[in-house]
């Protein structure tokens, strides 16, 4: 009977956040993961033997663990975090205060009581740091600073550390002793994370792949202007030709891992799965033997969509005689961890994926084949959205696979071993977003950036190439070139356009322009003064409007009349992501408002996304003072249908509302049929759903809250 090997790869990845001129880290979070998934994610398998995957690990966030565990990383967040609350200045309260809650509310926050109430403190005051501080104290601020980092810490030690228990079962009123604590656990934990890897790959638990040192986009090194074939018609910068670069920051990669982790990589997860025929043969004449990347390229690669029978395959490529093994991530499994299970209950998300893995294999099985089921994600970013960093999640999932005599989880090495290779002669070139590059190029910011890289890499091959080359020191070429590498990562670009947000996109501009002008500093040059400006433009937040009157929509499902939502609340949410990258948003705007005895809410969708309104679900919580109540409607192309209600009070009367989704949805519900008070305050959430599995909510955290009742307060 036909087998199923199971191949996970957790891509452990953080942008080199050390400023090489100053020694000092600008940003906290290779060592906040560390804490956490760096370590715990591999160290789980020390509880489920039958369980082999492969880490693929980033050389530039291993140096950093390296600084951190050795005590020698100069980060002013932890030496913050640890110094007395009395001895604060008043700038470095307002800095604790600005980056201490940048953690996912409900999951995060949430669990710790006292960080949860600092948190609402924090959000009530927070364009007032002064009355904030004021407000907490110095005991307030001194539980900030320890909880804010013991948020981070893994399961494993908040579970079996006696000292991590102990200030966990504290809550609040710590000490300065406490503080000490807390700095000596976090140097251990990340003394913890490299000896782990290489103790599990010793054992071979694990394999351990790599990705080019400062997790660069390869194609686009080699060539830019590559870009063009999987995006015709994007304005391009100025063509950046440099493939010796690429080919350092692969080997440079390969010798970091056969000297600090003591092996040899078989294979090479390239950044954000950025292929090109260029890249394959440079990695190919490196020695790597395995190579992944996201079906979406594979489908590209193949001129059709690629389905499950191609994806559950290794492939091997070959031109000039040279060959390289491929696997293609199965994208839409892999999502499911990324972005859907988080918002579902532990053991029900590990059965469906589990069963997902089964559908999909016996889909290849009847073709007479073993399967290769190929989960290819970033291993650190989703789990501060799961319920207890996702191990619940993880640790049944792993369970259920340990039962099923059917399914073997094997490093990529190994399923190569077992599995028949099908040729391709060309690969598509692009990542595994869209099988394109347009995160990283093709737009304004982004090609700005370019332009400005590819002038410090102009200025450096002329100024070591022309005798004023001759009297810099060996050390100052070699910082120059350092910094260029690093600032060919791809992770510049990725906060820059309009793709991804985060808190700290002005930290990582300046972080970017910094690594250029000290490129010229070291050639002994005056940096451009265009460095000194910010490539990165204001976005735009989630934006909400209040109801300010009345309104009687006819519910058709229709834009009936301009006026007929005039003066509804709005709220659109913010489409732009964070540090994964995600589907793309369905929902385009909420209106809702009130006609004094009835609620009215419409949800306008993204129409051209494709396929985007099949099998759609909406769901509508309202909470009133007495009760909360879901609606749950289904769209189809033929309108919207109220498939089931839970939650209503003690009345028995069913609560009496309508519906309809033709251009728009739209729902009217009736308040007294819900024991809804117009006076009182009512709060609702829009969320989407697709065969039981959640999308996205609207509000994402937290609800939208409105009086529907209150017209004296909208004149």
């Amino acid at each position: 009977m036909p087998h199923t090997y199971l191949v996970f790869v957790w891509h452990m990845h953080q942008p080199f956040y050390k400023d090489l001129a100053t020694g000092e880290y600008q940003l906290p979070w290779t060592r906040m993961h560390a804490l956490k998934d760096y370590y715990g994610m591999a160290a789980i398998l020390d509880e489920f033997p039958k369980i082999r995957q492969t880490f693929n690990l980033v050389p530039s966030m291993l140096v950093q663990i390296e600084e951190y565990a050795e005590g020698r990383a100069a980060d002013p967040f932890l030496r913050l975090a640890l110094k007395p609350a009395e001895e604060l200045t008043p700038a470095e309260v307002e800095f604790i205060l600005k980056y201490f809650f940048q953690a996912n509310p409900g999951r995060v926050i949430g669990r710790y009581p006292r960080y949860q109430e600092l948190y609402e403190m924090w959000r009530a005051h927070s364009g007032d740091p002064p009355a904030l501080a004021r407000r907490m104290g110095t005991g307030g601020l001194r539980d900030l600073q320890v909880l804010s980092q013991l948020a981070w810490f893994d399961e494993i030690f908040l579970e079996t550390d006696a000292e991590v228990r102990a200030l966990v079962a504290k809550g609040r009123d710590y000490t300065v002793a406490d503080q000490q604590l807390i700095g000596r656990k976090e140097q251990q934990i990340c003394a913890l994370v490299i000896p782990t890897y290489k103790r599990l790959a010793a054992a071979g638990r694990i394999e351990l792949s790599v990705t080019p040192f400062y997790h660069p986009i390869l194609p686009l090194l080699c060539d830019s202007n590559i870009a063009s074939v999987s995006q015709p018609g994007a304005p391009l910068p100025r063509r950046f030709r440099y493939p010796e670069d690429a080919r350092v920051q692969m080997q440079s990669a390969l010798e970091y891992a056969r000297q600090k982790l003591g092996v040899e990589p078989a294979g090479m997860w390239p950044s954000e799965g950025g292929v090109s025929d260029e890249v394959l043969a440079l990695a190919a004449g490196l020695g790597v033997r395995w190579m992944a990347t996201d079906n979406g390229v594979l489908g590209a690669t193949l001129n059709r969509l690629a389905g499950i029978s191609e994806t559950c395959r290794p492939y091997v490529w070959r031109q000039g005689g040279r060959e390289m093994k491929l696997i293609f991530r199965d994208h839409f499994l892999s999502d499911l961890i990324g972005f859907v299970y988080s918002r579902m209950d532990a053991a029900a998300a590990a059965h469906h994926f589990l069963e997902r893995i089964r559908e999909n294999a016996r889909a290849v099985h009847r073709e007479g084949r073993d399967a290769l089921i190929p989960v290819i994600l970033d291993g650190e970013n989703a789990w501060e959205y799961y319920e207890r960093s996702g191990r619940p999640f993880l640790k049944t999932l792993y369970q259920l696979i340990s039962q099923d005599p059917q399914i073997s989880a094997v490093t990529v090495s190994e399923a190569l071993e077992k599995l028949p290779a099908a040729e391709i002669p060309r690969i598509h070139p692009g990542s595994w977003i869209n099988a394109n590059f347009e995160v990283w190029i093709g737009y304004e910011e982004d090609n700005t950036a370019w332009e400005y890289l590819l002038e410090a890499r102009e200025t450096y091959e002329r100024v070591t190439k022309s005798p004023e080359g001759a009297a810099l020191s060996e050390a100052d070429r070699q910082l120059a070139y350092q910094e260029l590498l690093i600032a060919e990562g791809s992770d510049w670009c990725w906060w820059y356009g309009p793709h991804h947000h985060s808190e700290n996109r002005a930290e990582f501009d300046q972080l970017f322009r910094s690594h250029l002008a000290q490129v010229y500093r070291a050639l002994g040059k005056t940096p451009p003064a265009s460095l000194s400006r910010p490539i990165a433009r204001i976005a735009v937040e989630a934006w909400q409007q209040a109801p300010c009157g009345f309104i009687e929509p006819v519910v058709d499902g229709e834009v009936s009349s301009y006026f007929e939502w005039l003066g509804a609340g709005v709220y659109r949410p913010d489409t732009r992501q964070g540090a994964m990258h995600g589907r793309s948003a369905l929902l385009h705007e909420l209106r809702f408002g009130s006609d004094g005895s009835r609620l009215y809410v419409r949800a306008d969708m993204q129409q051209s996304i494709p396929g985007g309104m099949a099998g759609l679900e909406l769901r509508l919580t309202v909470r009133a003072a007495s009760a909360e109540t879901e609606f749950r409607f289904a769209l189809t192309r033929e309108g919207a249908h109220l498939s089931s209600m839970t939650g209503r009070g003690s009345r028995h009367a069913l609560p009496r509302v309508s519906c309809a989704y033709l251009r728009i949805f739209e729902c009217a519900v009736d308040l007294a049929s819900i024991e809804a008070d117009p006076a009182a305050p009512l709060q609702l959430q829009v969320s989407l759903w697709r065969e039981g599995l959640p999308l996205e909510a609207a509000p994402p955290h937290g609800w939208i809250e409105f009086v529907p009742g209150e017209p004296a307060e909208w004149e």
